[in-house]
């Protein structure tokens, strides 16, 4: 290492070159790389979709899930199966092992669910897909006064345009179109009149509606072609389908037994943009994205089509995530340059103008470093990219500021020049290496953590890792040589006696005013460690008492309000018309209330859609650094402008555009659906007493009436079984597929059934006739009985047991370690007494925080050992890398502090906070302890030692924490809303390192005379020679003698600090 250093302070053409070319393919690099909101990712996961048309959840359980989770149940490497059946569909998601091959395992799940062969003959193939992170890029929604069917097609059009645009996106979905179907609709009275059955006039569209090749006629003057074409695609065509021809000539037509309605899919729902009809249609990111391109390209291609449209429609961009991307980088370019402008400063102040600049100058140099290998590793330029650019900003220039400092100290001795830039860089080398390297190793965890996550982690360790790489080669080969040219100062000049004032100042406070402190701190060395011990046991006491919140994702604040509310189950489509309604109105009234911003309105959009059971809104209003008041203020007015909805199961209005699940999850798992739901309410009933908590939710919907056909005694002399009788109320009420359609790119459907104003009544059961296969007409009532049962809309499943979902939102400021203890503790025991054959268990964002947090623990623990061994290797002692290492739980304190001084919560950004922290301080105490250990070598006490490393050593201690935390200093005090994104971590990061510049002044020299101490203790019970105290006689005053300086050659011997 050291000849290397010396080889490039030799030659600075080389020097320059490199940092020339670093610079130059950082900036290509930096305009070829992939830029995205955030990153896509794949998982070690599968999902089974099939569709069954018409069937009940219950069938869906029996007749589909089931069979598909016995085929797949036997699968190696699958570690969670969950289920959700549904009216007409069922969802089987499997959760793969974290370290399983996603591969076969999806080869695996395909080949075992396509060797099923029991499942219903008239439900759909099960489609296998494989898990996978894909994200929204634009939203957009087509509203405007138009006709259904023509709002529809336009749609679609615009669909095809949109994934056809250079630098778009493939992948356009619309939202809230109704497909098209054409309905034949048949009275039981006709088919009574005619003597017809619906099978009938399903095979006789069946037989007529039709394009068949027949094949060729070859002739000698050429092949021909023979074909039917007789495709029925609009209503007069349909009906002019002949059903059936009597004896006496005449014709029965569809025209003559029904009505025929080339209509849409029978799905109640209304949809509206500020007032108008409206689909949504949605941008999605592909895999490989620009999102700066894809953006432009879309919002140029919306001007384009507006003027093409000429007010007919509108196409309005409700939102676009590259909003995003351009206000984080925004947000962290611009403090990023303020906090280079402060750290220049600040070093200007404390250190020559020319170490300043070239120490300033690393920064610049190792991030356009970064951007070279961040593509060879799957890293875009995304928010966590972005996040781990943050938190480099502030530590990229500590090796530079050390060395530097270094290199200056030597020039000041009259060391200057080429020497003494080399001797400088090599005092110091061994230090900001392993400093580098342990703050490398403490972002190694995250690449290899589990569940997926390493996958969006990965983006901010190799980001951080790749710019304190190229900062070491800076600090290293780039800096010596461009202060190969410092002399000793002249300070002459009146701006060099301005700086020395300031240089001179922080020497004189150090020798004056610090040096009697650490002495102090030395001789009171067990009270000074008691007091840093109980700040730090008071830090963690802030987080269990629920002083400081934890929050595990951080709150991503948009530029929209959601707002979903869910009715009880079989609630009226009407009562889901009028909430319509309501929402509208407490949307209108709120954008007249906030009004405008400089000729902007504030309240951008209101978008609202019904469906049976529930109703969405979406209100898009200005961007943050337009308004005052955060997304969550408006979120809350709207709420209140809405007012209550007694009837409304759940009520939930959004902010974020990172939901990251409710407060509490808990899963409630059981065989019996009666035990299963009988729990989940016991539990709802406990939460809802709470005081601290509100919005108690149970995915276990509400029972609803089901009508169950049960065969009367004796049917069977009609010819009929069960099945014939539920399928015959079936296609009189869902409907019998008599074909499908090609129109418009889209298969329409086209059904056989009862008019919609029978299917809307029971007395049409009373009324009902069903066909035996002999032709005669039996009354329903004669041979079934019609029953009213409770049933569930939504089954779901985990692991083969039925299993159901209670959760709840805490409220600011409670305490969450009481009522976490409140419910294990009081209600729980209590609860399985109640319920003995039912589970409970963590579900949802619990469980896999709680995983994430036990895997993160285990890889941080070897990460730990691996420090250890790394730094005791490299000082020949098994106890000083511990006293190193002693600084990492106080940049934790540091943290806590922090966000408890601010009122922010502590989540997983803030661990990178702290993690950033404890390198910064790792590498203070390695400055300290090598210079240490240097001066013992020199026949140095270890109390004068300490002193005097303390003292010579603050310069560049306190610079690597001041450039640290008044480089973080604009973002810390942004008060927009994206700034809140980025605030733990920066928090985190600024008061950790702020605090732990006192652990290495203070409690480090206290700690190593304390393990002096025990050293002694325990050479006194192993020789039984009484040893001096630390702090008293030579170790305490004894100076480098000129004598113990000549008589030693080369290297110095490492001492411990026992000897």
């Amino acid at each position: 290492m050291n000849g290397s250093i010396a080889w490039w302070a030799k030659n600075p053409i080389a020097a320059n070159l490199l940092m020339i070319a670093i610079i130059v393919a950082g900036v290509m690099a930096f305009f070829q790389i992939e830029r995205e909101v955030f990153p896509s990712a794949d998982f070690n996961g599968a999902t089974v979709s099939v569709a069954w048309p018409g069937a009940s959840p219950q069938e869906i359980e029996e007749q589909i899930i089931l069979r598909i989770e016995e085929a797949i149940s036997g699968i190696d490497g699958i570690k969670h199966i969950e289920s959700t059946a549904e009216e007409s569909s069922a969802s089987i998601n499997i959760e793969g092992l974290d370290d399983g091959d996603a591969t076969k395992l999806l080869n695996d799940i395909k080949n075992r669910v396509d060797g099923i062969s029991t499942l219903p003959r008239d439900s759909f193939p099960p489609v296998v897909s494989q898990w996978r992170n894909q994200n929204g890029a634009v939203f957009m929604a087509l509203y405007g006064d138009l006709g259904e069917r023509e709002l529809n097609r336009l749609a679609r059009d615009l669909k095809d345009e949109l994934a056809q645009l250079p630098n778009g996106s493939p992948l356009v979905d619309l939202w809230g179109a109704r497909k098209e179907e054409v309905s034949i609709e048949i009275s039981e009275e006709a088919l009574r009149r005619y003597g017809l059955t619906f099978d009938d006039v399903a095979g006789a569209i069946r037989g007529s509606s039709l394009n068949l090749s027949a094949g060729q006629v070859k002739t000698d003057t050429g092949n021909i072609q023979v074909a039917a074409r007789a495709l029925a695609d609009t209503e007069e065509e349909f009906g002019e389908i002949i059903v059936r021809q009597l004896a006496d000539g005449s014709v029965i037509r569809v025209r003559d037994v029904a009505t025929v309605i080339d209509g849409f899919e029978d799905v109640k729902q209304k949809r509206e943009m500020n007032g108008k009809p409206t689909i949504s249609i949605a941008v999605q990111a592909p895999e490989t994205m620009n999102i700066v391109k894809l953006s432009k390209a879309v919002t140029d291609w919306v001007d384009k089509t507006n003027k093409r449209l000429d007010g007919r429609a509108e196409v309005y961009v409700w939102f676009n995530t590259a909003d995003i991307y351009f206000s984080r980088m925004n947000m962290v370019g611009g403090n990023a340059v303020q906090g280079l402008i402060l750290v220049l400063f600040i070093l200007v102040l404390f250190l020559r103008p020319a170490v300043a600049f070239w120490a300033t100058i690393g920064i610049p140099v190792a991030l356009a470093g970064a951007f070279i290998f961040m593509p060879a590793t799957g890293v875009s330029l995304n928010i966590l990219s972005l996040f781990g650019f943050l938190l480099v900003v502030g530590i990229v220039v500590d090796d530079a500021i050390v060395i530097g400092e270094s290199i200056h100290s030597e020039a000041e001795e009259g060391r200057g020049g080429l020497d003494g830039a080399i001797l400088g860089t090599q005092l110091v080398a061994k230090p900001v290496l392993y400093a580098v390297l342990t703050t490398i190793i403490a972002f190694l965890p995250w690449l290899f953590v589990g569940g997926g996550a390493s996958q969006f982690t990965k983006h901010i360790s190799f980001t951080v890792i790749f710019a304190l790489s190229f900062s070491l080669i800076e600090a290293f080969f780039i800096l010596p040589s461009h202060l190969s040219h410092l002399k000793k100062e002249d300070k002459s000049g009146h701006l060099h006696r301005m700086q020395s004032f300031f240089a001179d100042g922080l020497i004189n406070f150090a020798h004056g005013t610090l040096k009697p402190l650490i002495r102090l701190a030395v001789m009171l060395r067990y009270f000074t460690v008691a007091i840093f011990i109980v700040a730090f046991m008071f830090s963690f006491a802030l987080l269990q008492q629920g002083w400081v919140a934890f929050k595990f994702e951080p709150e991503v604040q948009g530029t929209f309000v959601s707002l979903n509310v869910r009715l009880p189950e079989g609630a009226p489509y009407s009562r889901s018309l009028e909430i319509f309604d309501e929402v509208t109105r407490a949307g209108e009234t709120l954008k007249k209330e906030l009004g405008q911003i400089k000729g902007e309105d504030f309240v951008k959009s209101l978008y609202v859609s019904a469906d049976e059971g529930s109703i969405v809104s979406y209100l898009t209003i200005i961007d943050g650094e337009k308004r005052k008041q955060s997304t969550k203020e408006i979120a809350e007015l709207f709420r209140e402008r809405l007012g209550d909805i007694p009837d409304a199961e759940e009520i939930n209005v959004g902010y974020t555009i990172n939901d990251g699940g409710p407060d509490f999850s808990f899963g409630v798992e059981a065989n019996d659906l009666d035990e299963l739901r009988v729990a989940t309410i016991d539990i709802q009933n406990y939460l809802r007493s709470l005081p601290g908590l509100y919005d108690v939710r149970n995915s276990l919907q509400s029972e609803t009436p089901e009508l169950r056909i049960k065969l009367k005694p004796g049917a069977e002399r009609f010819g009929m079984t069960l099945g014939d009788v539920t399928r015959q109320v079936r296609q009189a009420f869902y409907g019998e597929e008599a074909q499908r359609l090609p129109r418009e790119g889209e298969d329409v459907r086209v059904m056989v059934r009862y008019p919609e104003s029978a299917r809307q009544s029971l007395v049409t059961l009373d009324t009902m006739r069903v066909r035996a296969a002999d032709g005669r007409e039996v009354p329903l009532t004669a041979v079934a009985d019609a029953e009213f049962a409770p049933s569930f809309k939504r089954i779901d499943r985990r692991d083969r047991k039925r299993s159901a979902q209670v959760s709840a939102e805490m409220r600011e400021g409670v305490d969450r370690a009481a009522i976490q203890k409140a419910f294990y503790d009081e209600f729980v025991p209590r609860w399985r007494e109640r319920h003995p054959g039912v589970e409970l268990a963590q579900r949802g964002d619990a469980e896999a925080q709680a995983e994430f947090v036990r895997d993160i623990l285990m890889l941080f623990l070897s990460a730990l050992i691996a420090m250890y061994m790394l730094i005791a290797i490299a000082f020949g002692s098994y106890w000083q890398p511990l006293l190193i290492m002693s600084a990492i739980p106080f940049g934790f304190m540091g943290a806590m502090f922090g966000h408890f001084l601010l009122g922010l919560d502590f989540g997983i950004f803030s661990f990178f906070g702290v993690g950033t922290a404890a390198g910064v301080v790792i590498n203070d105490n390695l400055v300290l302890i090598d210079y240490v250990n240097r001066l013992r070598s020199q026949g140095m006490g270890a109390v004068a030692a300490l002193v005097k490393a303390s003292t010579e050593r603050f310069r560049p201690i306190l610079l690597t924490s001041v450039t640290t935390f008044f480089g973080l200093a604009p973002i810390m005090l942004e008060r927009s809303t994206d700034a809140q994104f980025l605030m733990p971590t920066v928090v985190a990061l600024a008061w950790g390192v702020f605090f732990a510049l006192f652990v290495t002044l203070f409690f480090v020299p206290a700690m190593y005379c304390v393990g002096a101490d025990i050293a002694r203790f325990y050479r006194w019970a192993w020789t039984g020679v009484k040893q001096p105290p630390v702090g008293f006689g030579k170790s305490a005053d004894q100076e480098i003698s000129a004598t113990s300086v000549k008589a030693r050659k080369g290297p110095p011997p490492v001492l411990r600090p026992a000897e």
